[in-house]
Parts: structure tokens; sequence; C-alpha cells
């Protein structure tokens, strides 16, 4: 491929236009001869540092500020914005893309809206995938789950963009895709047409990063106001005090809107009844009502299946093949995954609720199944915002019976500093620091009619002390304790 071919329409300058393109990188360690390079300023490092080691590898292109050295031989993609410039440039390299691809933001459940979108496609008929905080997920044609981890909810643009090339390479119709707020400010997910976007909720989370609640929601709604097809569909949990904003703004994109809830208008939630094993929901379309079992406990997990179902009807999917599909969803790993029923007959749920709202969220979801008490084991990650641990220790005093905190991610952290912000809050909570001895605290003191909820890592199958990653995954501890 020619670089004057991928570079059109960008203001450039010096070298030659007419090299061949092998590749794209962001990694100097990553460049190879023909390669185009991105180099970018972060809040670590700064990436134009390192553009002279890129053009001594081989880089033919650099995409940078237009204030960046660059040697002369070498063409310079001069741009204010260059991570955009650079994503849009990679997306002409790796095209072509899935036909139909969604992207989901949302503090919450994004990572189950995309698995679940995923599912109703694969029922309907479609070669489908989704991408995000468990990896890039697929189905072969006997039905077998397939994931493959790619660290990040947003993976780098590079990752991203050749992930959802290799979709499209092996047949993959329709890719769903999780749009984190760091993503979507870094521009992670430029580039491939995205037909419809979902908003699921905002609550308090990566304030670290984004400073402000202001400046994470605006965030967010990068991926309605600019990445999102102006012919596209929004779906908005329409149940969300942030929703809204963003019908407002989609609205004057002028993309079509379908709204889910109880105060939705394509998909209205009029009833929600817990189950032993999940929920009978009663839904509206269209005026008429529809009765569904959803075979998932919670009502943040029937808030996901209808943003799922949304995006299924916005891409196509029959309504009544929709509604049909949500009885056969199956569970998503770390999300409300039930681990282990103890020999007293207690269930051990584990879930990836990591903030404020998740934690509050899983435990409603659980307590109308508690007869008994409920018992509690979670954390806070380190190196992240620090505000939201008393707020946890306050929810985990108020609405669980029993409160164990333990240690998450702590990083560089002291892992005592961190459980004691939360403990700050919570202070009849019993401190364990070692995970795995809180874990078979709680499954020890579990009893008929108790449910255990391990929160936090959910999927994850390390623990992050220091700069080691731990081997650790919170279902097979559980299940190890319990035997």
């Amino acid at each position: 491929m020619q670089l004057d071919s991928l570079i059109a329409g960008f203001s450039t300058r010096g070298g030659g236009a007419g090299a061949r393109v092998t590749g794209c990188a962001i990694d100097h360690r990553k460049v190879a001869p023909g390669t185009i390079f991105g180099a970018f300023r972060g809040l670590a490092r700064n990436g134009e540092e390192f553009i002279p080691a890129a053009v001594a590898a081989g880089a033919i292109a650099v995409v940078a500020r237009p204030e960046a050295a660059v040697p002369e031989h070498v063409v310079h993609i001069a741009d204010a914005e260059p991570r955009r410039a650079f994503a849009r440039i990679a997306a002409r390299f790796f095209a072509p893309f899935p036909a139909t691809t969604v992207a989901v933001t949302g503090t919450n459940g994004k990572t189950s809206t995309v698995e679940l979108t995923r599912q109703l496609w694969r029922m309907a008929g479609h070669a489908a995938a989704s991408i995000g905080t468990l990896g890039v997920t697929t189905t072969d044609g006997e039905g077998k789950i397939s994931q493959v981890s790619t660290g990040l909810t947003t993976p780098d643009i590079v990752t991203f963009l050749a992930n959802m090339a290799g979709l499209a390479r092996e047949g993959v119709s329709h890719a769903a895709f999780e749009a984190s707020s760091h993503g979507l400010a870094q521009f992670r997910t430029e580039g491939l047409p995205v037909r419809a976007a979902a908003f699921t909720n905002l609550s308090r989370d990566h304030l670290d990063y984004h400073g402000t609640m202001e400046a994470y929601l605006e965030a967010k709604l990068r991926l309605f106001s600019e990445v999102v097809d102006a012919d596209g569909a929004a779906v908005v949990w329409a149940d969300d005090p942030a929703s809204t904003r963003v019908e407002e703004l989609v609205r004057e994109r002028g993309a079509r809107l379908l709204s889910v809830g109880t105060r939705g208008d394509a998909l209205r939630l009029i009833e929600r009844v817990p189950t032993q094993l999940g929920q009978t929901l009663t839904i509206a379309v269209d005026g008429r009502e529809h009765r569904c079992t959803l075979p998932l406990i919670g009502a943040y997990q029937a808030a996901n299946a209808l943003v799922a179902a949304g995006l299924a009807m916005a891409t196509g999917v029959p309504a009544a093949d929709v509604l049909a599909g949500l009885g056969r969803l199956q569970p998503v790993r770390g999300r409300l995954e039930r681990a282990v029923i103890t020999a007293r007959g207690a269930p051990v749920y584990v879930d990836y609720a990591h903030t404020p709202d998740g934690l509050r969220a899983a435990i409603a979801a659980l307590r109308p199944h508690v007869s008994g008490r409920l018992i509690l084991v979670f954390g806070a990650g380190g190196d992240r915002d620090t505000g939201k641990r008393p707020e946890m220790g306050a929810i985990a005093a108020e609405q669980a019976d029993i409160a164990i905190v333990t240690d998450d991610n702590p990083r560089s952290e002291p892992p005592a500093a961190i459980r004691a912000a939360i403990l700050a809050a919570a202070p009849g909570a019993t401190e364990i620091g070692d995970r795995r001895a809180a874990i078979a605290e709680a499954v020890g003191q579990a009893g008929a009619g108790d449910i255990v909820l391990v929160a936090g890592k959910g999927h994850e199958t390390g623990q992050i002390v220091g700069d080691r990653v731990l081997a650790f995954d919170d279902v097979q501890v559980a299940r190890e304790v319990a035997a």
C-alpha cells in the first residue's frame, strides 16, 4: 500500500510520499522498515522523544504535532491532534473491517453489554464478536467460545484496528466493542465505521485521570458527537440521570435514538420480577407487551440485556427475534458469576464491581435472593481514584450484613493504606489483607440462606502487587476454599 494514498487529505511536509507502507506503530520498538510511526505526548512519556529511534529503525513517516522535530527526509504528517490523525490513517491501512460495528460506553455494564450483543447477533445467524475487558470473544461453528486477551478495555489503536481487520478476514460480519473514557479521550476507537453506539450509565470512576465528573462525561460523549456515524443509531439507558444529556446530543447529531428502560420508548421495561435463577421481564415494544424470562440475576443485568437488545434491533435484528433471544442469554465471565455452592448450601458469586455504583448494584442484585446474610468480600485498586474508597466502605457498611475488607490490586500503593481508607467509612467491617484468606473466611461463615459476594476483580486471573502480577482467580479460589 502506497503512503500517498494513506495520507491523502492530511497536512504533510518533507520526505517522499510514494514509499510503500508495511505497517503502523506507536511503540518505537515495533517499528520496521516501511512503518508509519505515531508520536504522541502522554502523561508519563512524550512519544516525540522516540522519533529518532523510530526513524533509525525504518519509519518512513511520522504522525506528530506540527512543532515536533522530524527529520526532513521522513514524511511528517503534522496535526494538532496527532492521535486522531494517526487513527484515521491506520484505519485506511488495516481496512476492511466487519460490516457492522457497534460501541458501548458508560461507567458500568460495558463488558456485559457487548458480550450480550454478540450473543443476540449469533442467535440471529450472524458471525459475531465482541472486544473489551474480556478480550476478543468469538464463537466457532460448533458453538465453542474463544477468548483472546488484549490487555485493556479499549486496546491501543494499532491493536484495536488490527483485531477488527483480523475478525473481518475470519468472516466476522458483526462486532461490538467497549469504548472506555480513556479510549475515547485518546482516540483509540477512531477510523472504522460505527453503525450504533450505546450508553449504559454514569457514576464515579477514573477521576484520577479525568479530574472531574464533567470531564469524565465529556470524554464519553465523544462517542455520540464524533465517533458514531451521523446516519447511525444510539441506544440509551433512559433511567440514568446522565441520559438526558446523551439523548440531547444524539438528536443534535441527527442519529436515530432508541431509548430503553422504564422510561424508554423503543424498549420500555414495565415489570421485573426476580426468580430463583434469574428474572421475568415484561417489556413493551411498539405498544405491545411481551413477557421474557431472563436467566441473569439483578436489575443491572436486566439493564445490560435491554441495552444489548436495543443494539441488536438498531442493527437490523427483528424485535421478535431479540425478545426470544433474551431467554437464551448466557452469563458473562466475572459478572455475578456463580462460582460455587458450598457444602452448607451457600452460593458464592464473583463480580467485577470496583466502583461505588457497581458495588451497590451487585449487592442490590443479590439481596432479593438472600434469606439469611449477605457476606461481602471487597477492596479497592491502588494507583486509582482514591475518593471512591470511603464511598465503597460506606456502601458495604450500610448494605452488607458482613463486610470483609481485603486487597484488590494494590499496585504501587501500600495495601494497608488502601484498606484503612475503606475501613474509615466501614468501622464494623473485618480486615483481612490476604485475599485468599478473606474469601476463605467468608465461605467458612456462610450457612444455609446466606450468599457470599466477592467483588472487585471479576474475570481477572492475576493480582497486581507492586510490579508483579500474581496468579489469582476469585472464581477458582472460591471453589478451592469451599471444597
